[in-house]
């Protein structure tokens, strides 16, 4: 009976088990992406970091250099290539998650001052946006 008890447990744990290799989309932690939603749209406001922090190491490891097209997000993957536009003017540009922030409420993207000025946001700092997930 014991024997019978244990190949059933054996069973049960299989079938669980199992279940857990399922191809729901996910992040990998390296920055890179598996499955990641073409579709995928946020709308918030975009703020910009430039001279403190140029030359100092990101999030990923990288130098931060503020002539970049790059940007910090809180949770995108490293790596992650982003469409950023502009509502109030219509202008876009793409740069790539390079950092996490911004750390203000409120703001879903800080981006690199050459991303910024292409935006035309460098007077008032901060601009309403909408993002791109670019597949």
């Amino acid at each position: 009976m014991l024997l019978r008890s244990g190949s059933a447990l054996t069973l049960i744990s299989l079938l669980l088990l199992s279940g857990c290799t399922g191809s729901q989309p996910r992040f990998t932690p390296s920055g890179g992406a598996d499955d990641t939603p073409e579709a995928l749209v946020l709308e918030g406001i975009a703020s910009y970091y430039a001279d403190e922090y140029d030359g100092r190491p990101t999030s990923s490891g990288e130098t931060y250099d503020m002539h970049a097209m790059t940007a910090a997000h809180r949770t995108l993957p490293f790596g992650t290539m982003v469409r950023v536009t502009n509502i109030e003017n219509g202008k876009s540009v793409d740069v790539r998650i390079n950092d996490r922030g911004p750390f203000k409420a409120g703001r879903i993207i800080d981006l690199s001052l050459e991303a910024a000025q292409r935006l035309d946001m460098i007077g008032p700092g901060t601009a309403p946006v909408r993002l791109e997930i670019l597949p």
